[in-house]
């Protein structure tokens, strides 16, 4: 019995080339937004309430409230009551620090390739935001 390939896969590459990638595609994707990536980058300096956040981004309450929910959804964040308020940290700090710094190196080796990329970069982000 001949079974017909999902949408996207070839259907001479083996699934067992793309098993097991959902995590890393899901963990990528929820680095993929410049706002998350700056909240990241300010709390590998240390915990902070929203307040604090939206008053470094520049960002309405709403905003920084919603990517924090998704980080912390995704696992990369937690927060912790502390009287009204929640003080938000890095779940893992230095394992972060680790995959951003290879990011920044894999960077500079691609140059503007990636913010240019027809599908991905800057341009498509800012069509698909307005």
């Amino acid at each position: 019995m001949s079974m017909k390939a999902p949408e996207g896969v070839a259907p001479d590459v083996p699934q067992v080339e793309t098993a097991g990638l959902s995590p890393a595609a899901s963990l990528f994707h929820s680095l993929s937004d410049p706002t998350r990536l700056a909240i990241l980058r300010h709390l590998s300096l240390g915990e902070h309430r929203v307040v604090e956040l939206t008053k470094h981004l520049g960002l309405a309450q709403s905003t920084v409230s919603k990517h924090l929910a998704c980080l912390r959804d995704c696992g990369l964040v937690e927060s912790r009551p502390q009287g009204r308020a929640s003080m938000f940290s890095l779940t893992t700090r230095d394992e972060l620090l680790e995959l951003l710094a290879a990011a920044e190196r894999l960077l500079a080796l691609t140059g503007d390739a990636v913010d240019l990329c027809p599908t991905y970069g800057a341009e498509r982000r800012e069509e698909t935001h307005n």
